[in-house]
């Protein structure tokens, strides 16, 4: 009896050491609530690597979401668009010391832009680094290939909202003139789950 006691001791333990997900999880903490977000580092292994380092390295902590893409004649739960974060509008001197990202488009990653997926913001190809965007609603227009980026490269797509759609939605609702939050919608921290 001991023995068998002692078998299921050793598994539960075994099991409690293994990691709750395939994928490594993180968590936006937000004013509004938190929105935790599945990582794919097999499809997209350079952007997640990346996104992960900034999130050690604290870059994350006390910056906000400031951007924001709505369309304002559908009803809330099917609004399509975007929400954009990052340290650009809280720490810009030391944003544009961080090198750019190899830019991992969907045609290499086979990850597309649906509604809570979580992508690279840049300008060119390779200049990302640690601004992101949470799509809302079916945003693929933004993969490689189609007329959602000048250059056709797409946007570099590296995981999805696993919980908290609601809080993004809410984030989305926020007041805004164009792109831009009438306040910036601050993010306490992103830690990994």
């Amino acid at each position: 009896m001991l023995k068998l006691f002692t078998i299921i001791t050793c598994l539960s333990l075994a099991a409690c050491n293994e990691p709750a997900y395939k994928n490594p999880h993180i968590v936006i903490e937000t004013g509004l609530g938190d929105i935790e977000v599945e990582l794919f580092p097999d499809q997209a292994p350079k952007t997640v690597a990346a996104f992960l380092s900034y999130i050690d390295s604290g870059f994350y902590n006390n910056t906000s979401f400031y951007r924001v893409l709505k369309t304002e004649e559908l009803p809330s739960a099917t609004n399509t668009g975007i929400i954009q974060g990052g340290m650009w509008q809280t720490n810009p001197a030391k944003k544009i010391t961080i090198p750019g990202i190899v830019h991992e488009t969907t045609n290499q990653t086979g990850l597309t832009h649906q509604s809570g997926t979580i992508s690279l913001a840049r300008l060119a190809p390779g200049s990302g680094n640690t601004e992101f965007f949470i799509c809302i609603g079916d945003q693929s227009p933004l993969d490689a290939g189609r007329k959602g980026t000048e250059d056709g490269q797409g946007y570099a797509a590296f995981g999805s909202v696993f919980k908290g759609m609601d809080i993004v939605r809410k984030i989305q609702a926020k007041k805004s003139h164009g792109d831009k939050f009438d306040e910036k919608i601050a993010i306490t921290k992103i830690s990994r789950f």
